[in-house]
């Protein structure tokens, strides 16, 4: 019994309607904006705000010590942090605008900022 033989034209206009829109949301999901700058903030306190252009490093004081923020031509990753898990640090590169790391327990945040922004707001 052939499977092919029961599908009618209605289902092949689903499934491709359906498989366009999954491409459609996958490709605005992935091609987001281009990042201009990064924002460092400690305590949530803007630390710094640098041009992603020039390779940099970064330090913010946090509650407990100092994180390192370091910048490279349109990325930038949290290349230290005194925190105990160390989950902003094994996030690695951001390259994409609306990217954040948050160092929590330091209480130190980066984000990649573009044109317009993702969030309203960030909190501890």
């Amino acid at each position: 019994m052939n499977l092919l033989s029961h599908v009618r034209l209605g289902d092949w206009l689903i499934l491709v309607g359906g498989l366009t829109g999954v491409l459609a949301l996958g490709l605005a999901q992935l091609g987001g904006d281009v990042p201009r700058r990064a924002v460092v903030r400690a305590g949530g306190e803007v630390v710094a705000e640098v041009d992603l252009a020039a390779p940099r490093r970064i330090l913010a004081q946090g509650p407990l010590g100092v994180s390192v923020i370091e910048v490279e031509a349109g990325r930038v990753r949290v290349a230290a942090d005194p925190g105990p898990r160390q989950l902003c640090v094994r996030q690695g590169w951001l390259s994409h605008a609306g990217d954040i790391a948050l160092c929590l327990p330091n209480q130190v945040s980066v984000e990649l900022v573009g044109s317009k922004r993702r969030f309203d707001s960030l909190v501890y």
